[in-house]
């Protein structure tokens, strides 16, 4: 496992690295994050707000922060694809998993607001697997 990871956004315009020392790693399903990311659930780490140094692209991401739940998201401008963000209490760092480009210390330890699930989740899950596109 490496010590020190690199990460960014898709189209290269935004970088970072991190310490590989994640605390917490979990799969949420609220219907906020289904939202945000297109897709059944985000894939959250969590780790020490001091732990990243920006290599690039500071000036290309914008932070949304969503009414009510305290839901927070920052993004690529020019992507659109997610970064790490300071949660708004200022405790954690919270780091897309998709975001990195070599693998985490941890592996998903829950799955979080379960009960906000997408209902095709499960089906999803245990349909046929394909390596690249079905033919």
């Amino acid at each position: 496992m490496q010590a020190v990871i690199e990460g960014g956004c898709l189209c290269g315009a935004v970088r970072f690295s991190l310490n590989n020392e994640f605390a917490k790693f979990y799969l949420c399903h609220c219907s906020q994050c289904r939202k945000i990311t297109g897709s059944s659930n985000a894939a959250n780490l969590f780790t020490a707000p001091q732990n990243i140094e920006w290599l690039s692209g500071q000036a290309s991401m914008k932070r949304f922060d969503y009414p009510g739940r305290g839901f927070t998201t920052v993004f690529c401008t020019e992507c659109g694809s997610g970064l790490p963000f300071l949660s708004k209490s200022g405790k954690a760092l919270i780091v897309p998993a998709g975001s990195l480009n070599d693998e985490p210390n941890i592996a998903p330890q829950a799955n979080i607001f379960w009960a906000e699930r997408a209902a095709w989740l499960e089906p999803g899950v245990s349909a046929e697997h394909f390596d690249g596109f079905p033919t």
